[in-house]
């Protein structure tokens, strides 16, 4: 089974008509997408779009053999005629089957909003599920029968529905994960290749055929990444941007609560908000037991409130306790927690403070904070295969 994409873009297509945007400026040659639209063997169309003919022409494909024609989502706009010889285009109801005389077999999936997704088993038994854009399982529908070899979503727009069907084993380490309905969201090209790279996901470009169970280049996912920023550099949104296709996923909150700052709990509720619903948060600073376990993926954030409290404990702010063993504690601590890391068999993503550029400190206690907290982000660092510095809300990869 091979499926061409005739397009991969949003219904209104990238760059979208007349929007001056940065990312539709940059959508030129081979990062324009024309709304998204499936050939399925020649024989299936999946959803029909304006110039699907022109499409396939260019892509080396005719619709001349095509048997079914599906829609699954509402479109906006007046109707799009189907070309003369193609069937007339239909919506199939949730849980219904169709059995095609090509041999492909098409169930339609329920989704948590309007549309329907499109489970396909070709002749030779490789399977696909297409979702429309915004669209997610309603439940565990896509999962019921195994793994699929290639899942096309709405990657960018519903991170969510990644993570439900991987929950439900939907989507495994072999599955072929390919973006589409992409927008302008995301600036086209290396930023987007490296979000989607994140989530295990990749995008390709309008006219490619993609052969169903070929060895696909499948992004691995670092085991350990260390996102570095200022302060509102950032760095927080995009670690957790990293994880939100991961179900599960276990979030170490090291700053605690404290009791009468309002402010402070302000940013801890906006942390808490942002969080998809599925994660399971703890407070602690105790990280090397989560980091040595086994379980889902672990985002720990962040360092520099795990120095502070280690700095605590060790009497780190006084000059006598410092010199008087303090120093050789807190080694030990960071010693025992890069430890950790590199014996970690779950995904980690850590977030830290870069402070190293800023001002320096007027107090002792404070240089030797700004000190340790750059010893702390080399150390880790060294053990992570990934390693981001955030600046104005831009990643640039340092490592990986």
């Amino acid at each position: 089974m091979d499926v061409t994409l005739l397009g991969t873009g949003a219904p209104a297509g990238l760059p979208r008509p007349y929007c001056p945007c940065a990312a539709c400026a940059t959508a030129l040659g081979a990062q324009a997408r024309a709304a998204t639209a499936l050939l399925v063997d020649g024989a299936l169309l999946l959803d029909l779009t304006p110039g699907a003919a022109l499409a396939a022409a260019r892509a080396g494909r005719s619709l001349t053999g095509v048997a079914q024609v599906l829609l699954s989502h509402p479109h906006d706009g007046p109707a799009v005629e189907a070309p003369a010889g193609l069937p007339q285009p239909v919506r199939v109801p949730d849980g219904r089957e169709l059995a095609l005389l090509t041999g492909h077999r098409v169930r339609a999936v329920a989704l948590d909003a309007p549309g329907t997704g499109y489970a396909v088993t070709g002749p030779d038994g490789r399977r696909l599920l297409y979702l429309p854009p915004g669209g997610a399982p309603a439940g565990l529908e896509g999962a019921a029968d195994g793994t699929y070899d290639v899942v096309l979503a709405d990657v960018v727009g519903r991170p969510e529905a990644l993570a439900r069907l991987r929950a439900a084993g939907a989507v495994g380490p072999t599955t072929d994960v390919v973006a589409v309905h992409l927008d302008h969201d995301v600036p086209p090209g290396a930023e987007l290749s490296r979000r989607l790279a994140a989530a295990g996901a990749r995008a390709a470009p309008d006219g490619s055929t993609l052969a169903i169970g070929a060895c696909e280049d499948v992004p691995d996912v670092p085991r350990r990444t260390l996102v570095l920023g200022g302060a509102r550099s950032g760095k927080s949104v995009e670690a957790e941007r990293r994880l939100e296709t991961f179900p599960g996923v276990l979030y170490a909150a090291t700053g605690g609560t404290r009791a009468g700052d309002g402010e402070w709990t302000s940013r801890v509720a906006a942390h808490r908000e942002r969080r998809p619903g599925s994660w399971r948060t703890v407070e602690t600073c105790d990280l090397a037991p989560l980091l040595t376990e086994q379980g889902p993926p672990l985002l720990i954030d962040c360092l520099s409130l795990w120095l502070t409290d280690a700095m605590d404990a060790v009497g780190a702010w006084d000059d006598a306790q410092w010199a008087g063993g303090g120093e050789a504690a807190l080694r030990d601590r960071v010693s025992l927690l890069t430890s950790a890391v590199r014996a970690a068999r779950r995904t980690v993503v850590a977030v830290s403070n870069e402070v190293g550029a800023g001002i320096v400190p007027a107090t002792a206690s404070g240089r030797r904070y700004r000190d340790e907290l750059g010893r702390l982000n080399a150390a880790f660092a060294a053990q992570c295969e990934q390693v981001l510095l955030v600046t104005a809300g831009q990643a640039l990869v340092l490592r990986g």
